[in-house]
């Protein structure tokens, strides 16, 4: 904000304390004065303050890489929810497919001028992705809030589940049943949430995890059912996996090689997003706090709107485990058997 007010003052010939008074809306400033701190502003690459955008300074971008996975729906109610008792309007951006790209996204919004972006997972959290739209709302000091991890040289705060409470969580509840083969599925190698639980795994291992229990899948049912054969091919007894759909691919692979859930296989998913409770079995999964995290995704991109500093670092919720039918004492005999 002190680097902002001395630039445009600067740019202006004016004081800094006359930039913020035109920033707050504050009275004392000819109109002309005013119109060139606000021409400044523009020129620097610096968001207007809200009040002094008009209305569509009341939008703000909610990003989201999908709408298949139920949990995406879900964090955009909560947050559309929240940006609108605060009076904005959230614009939905969602990929699709050969659609539009995240950073088509990003640009479409720019022009239209938003206060601010929240990103409900996307490339943020892929070491290997483009990230050059991300640094370019940098740059326009847009408002960004990121959701569940982003990539360390991306520096916005982020709210986030504990992955590694996640997976501790899920690891000590199949090690309780007995099952002592346990398999994960996880996203692709750049996800950092899967690095993450990837690093849980192994210390609840107790510091190593052999290489042919862990199997890596796009975030889609159809991966995880392939992805769960693999390891099931491999005699575990127990799949840790990193979504629901991932969890529900599990569940497909194991009938498909005629083994029962939870009977002969223990199977774990991760969100506890819509209709879990409706499976065959009804999945247990781990929970992420959708309510507590998109009130404070909101609350921090509120604030920095209103032009106060947030802390960028990430803000990490407690995740659930939710125990269902989909685990079950681990049995002597081995899938692979």
């Amino acid at each position: 904000m002190t680097r902002r007010l001395a630039q445009v003052a600067k740019k202006v010939g004016v004081s800094e304390a006359t930039v913020s008074r035109v920033l707050n809306d504050k009275p004392g400033v000819s109109e002309a004065t005013r119109q060139s701190v606000l021409s400044a502003l523009d020129v620097l690459g610096y968001e207007r303050p809200t009040q002094l955008r008009g209305e569509r300074a009341r939008l703000v971008g909610l990003v989201l890489p999908e709408l298949q996975n139920p949990i995406f729906p879900a964090f955009a109610e909560v947050i559309g929810g929240a940006l609108a008792r605060q009076g904005l309007t959230p614009v939905l951006c969602t990929q699709t497919k050969g659609g539009v790209s995240e950073a088509d996204y990003v640009e479409l919004l720019l022009q239209q001028q938003v206060s601010g972006v929240v990103f409900a997972g996307g490339l943020f959290a892929q070491a290997d992705a483009p990230h050059d739209h991300y640094r370019l709302l940098a740059e326009r000091n847009i408002p960004v809030v990121l959701i569940n991890a982003s990539i360390p040289d991306l520096d916005f705060p982020c709210i986030a589940c504990d992955d590694a409470v996640a997976v501790e969580q899920s690891w000590r509840h199949l090690v309780s049943l007995g099952h002592q083969r346990i398999g994960l599925v996880l996203g692709p190698g750049d996800h950092i949430p899967s690095r993450r639980r990837l690093q849980a795994a192994v210390q609840a291992a107790g510091g190593a995890m052999a290489e042919e229990f862990v199997e890596r899948s796009m975030f889609s049912l159809e991966g995880g059912q392939a992805a769960a054969s693999r390891l099931l091919e491999r005699g575990v007894t127990g799949i840790i996996c990193a979504s629901d759909p991932l969890a529900l691919g599990a569940v497909r692979a194991a009938r498909r090689r005629g083994l029962a859930v939870p009977h002969d296989v223990s199977i774990v998913g991760y969100d506890d997003s819509a209709f879990m409770t409706c499976t065959e079995p009804p999945l247990t999964t781990v929970r992420q706090p959708i309510e507590a995290m998109g009130r404070a995704a909101v609350e921090l991109l509120c604030t920095q709107i209103q032009g106060t500093e947030v802390p960028h670092r990430e803000l990490l919720f407690e995740p659930e485990l939710v125990v269902r039918g989909s685990t079950a004492q681990a049995t002597a005999k081995s899938p692979a058997g």
